[in-house]
């Protein structure tokens, strides 16, 4: 089906990654299905985008990248509620703030989104751990995780190296300058 949305456009989305809240997000009741959005950035920050406002749409991160210890406790009215025997069947995600100075962004690990990866019934739990943040400022961890990261980009991409038949030539491939501009350069 063709969703518009405010923020990326007309996307066209299977009904299988439409995700259910019996319940809508916590504000935001009205609002019952959504699908992710990847970006395709280098964030690692996906978009919760709703599919009856094309205007609301949410960033969300997994909360394992920037608190690798993160843990959801969920009880079993809980789980019951996701139709659920585990939460190692569940995607959780957490709601970002990103305000106009990103370095100030803000998860909130209190509340996070639980998915049913098998059925796509989701519910944004509020959870009982008083030691869990609304606003867990996490901008240096996700910048660390980020910069930390390793990709195989030589699976995606082909590099050759050019052919030189000048000095002159090499010295514009190393230094991406002509040789006159170069001479006050430093090599880094």
């Amino acid at each position: 089906m063709k969703i518009n949305t405010t923020r990326f456009g007309e996307l066209e989305v299977e009904k299988k990654d439409v995700i259910v809240f019996k319940e809508g997000l916590l504000g935001f009741e009205n609002l019952k299905k959504f699908f992710i959005v990847d970006p395709g950035d280098q964030t690692l920050i996906l978009w919760f985008q709703s599919a009856e406002d094309p205007a609301t749409a949410f960033p969300i991160i997994e909360p394992k990248i920037f608190q690798p210890n993160y843990i959801v406790k969920l009880l079993p009215a809980e789980l019951n509620s996701l139709d659920l025997e585990s939460i190692n069947d569940a995607s959780v995600y957490t709601i970002l703030t990103i305000p106009k100075v990103v370095s100030e962004m803000s998860a909130n690990l209190k509340a996070p989104i639980v998915i049913n990866n098998k059925t796509k019934i989701a519910r944004q739990i509020v959870l009982q751990d008083s030691k869990l943040e609304v606003r867990c400022k996490m901008y240096k961890e996700l910048k660390k995780y980020i910069v930390s990261y390793a990709s195989d980009d030589s699976t995606r991409t082909r590099a050759t190296e050019p052919s030189v038949t000048s000095p002159a030539e090499a010295q514009i491939t190393e230094t991406g300058q002509p040789p006159e501009e170069n001479k006050n350069t430093k090599q880094l």
